[in-house]
């Protein structure tokens, strides 16, 4: 007998909602993207991000189960993402979705929204486990080692700017829109990567990140060709700092993968969708003895289908959250 969930997320500024079967299949994932609302401001605005999702909340939940052909009776739980992310946007996901386990007698789990973007990977093939996943995102980049379902090590993480913010600063030095991730990558496929940026190594035996020294550099490279009235090219700037970037995430990601000895190697994240990294791991891995696996564009970004892959687990144990389930901006990863 199937087993359905509805899923809600809503830690940044997507209204996402969605529908999974037994934890691998997608029956509905409706998402409303407020990006045109924060691109003038050059990110996202926590106080009109909450306030989107307060009016489309109601809307996403009604459009997702009318996608799905089920009603309420059907679902076996309620899941939703209860951090991290924005305090405000959490509140609205997490209410919502405690006013629907409530209605409707629902068991309701909560969510940590990296380990949603970890099991997106499930929607795609079935997890093996140990596997270790390189998780890069807007707000995070980590490495993360599973020995088994709903078990999490963060061997790596990065000691300050999450790579996705370093390609926001960088794309809004050089007058891209937001999000400046999409379009760094765009840029970087027309330039070349001539312009000498630093890696940030740290220690030897070390899978932590650190991004800050890079985009500081970037922005020293244009302020110094300004001062000397040269013109440097975007594309190569795009490119140069592009090329930085992936060559840490991947060296980094195959050291560990050859320590941790894994069956499957999984990427995930917003920054997953970037088609450099992409090409870099396929290329890089290709000769190595695990199983590389890239959710589709779709999955990368924040969704809902996520979430509820990731409640799969906690459903099967038995492991439900009751009506104190908050929402908790600064979440650990194994603390639900």
């Amino acid at each position: 007998m199937s087993e359905y969930i509805l899923a809600i997320e809503t830690s940044c500024d997507e209204t996402a909602v969605a529908v999974i079967e037994n934890g691998t299949k997608i029956k509905s994932n409706v998402v409303a993207s407020q990006i045109e609302s924060h691109k003038r401001f050059g990110g996202v605005v926590p106080e009109i991000a909450s306030r989107h999702h307060v009016e489309q909340i109601t809307y996403i939940i009604e459009a997702s189960m009318k996608e799905a052909g089920l009603s309420f009776s059907d679902l076996s739980a309620v899941a939703v993402t209860a951090g991290p992310g924005l305090v405000g946007a959490l509140l609205i996901g997490v209410n919502a979705a405690k006013a629907v386990a409530f209605a409707h007698d629902l068991p309701l789990i909560g969510v940590h929204h990296i380990a949603g973007h970890i099991y997106a990977n499930r929607l795609v093939t079935e997890m093996k486990f140990p596997l270790l996943t390189l998780v890069v995102s807007g707000g995070h980049t980590e490495l993360v080692f599973m020995k088994e379902h709903g078990t999490y090590e963060v061997i790596g993480e990065t000691r300050d700017d999450a790579v996705g913010e370093a390609y926001d600063k960088v794309a809004r030095m050089l007058g891209l829109p937001y999000p400046g991730g999409p379009h760094i990558d765009r840029l970087a496929q027309e330039g070349n990567p001539t312009i000498p940026l630093p890696r940030a190594w740290l220690e030897a035996d070390s899978f932590d990140f650190s991004f800050s020294g890079l985009k500081s550099a970037v922005i020293n490279t244009m302020h110094n060709a300004k001062q000397r009235e040269e013109t440097i090219s975007q594309a190569d700037i795009a490119a140069s700092f592009q090329e930085s970037v992936i060559e840490v995430l991947v060296t980094k990601s195959k050291k560990a993968i050859e320590q941790y000895n894994v069956k499957q190697f999984l990427l995930a994240g917003g920054v997953a969708a970037n088609r450099g990294l992409r090409q870099k791991l396929e290329q890089e891995l290709s000769d190595v003895d695990v199983e590389l696996i890239i959710p589709p564009l779709s999955l990368c970004t924040d969704n809902a289908a996520m979430i509820g892959a990731a409640a799969s687990i906690y459903l099967q144990k038995g492991q439900f959250a009751d009506y104190e389930l908050n929402g908790q901006p600064g979440l650990e990863l194994n603390h639900i």
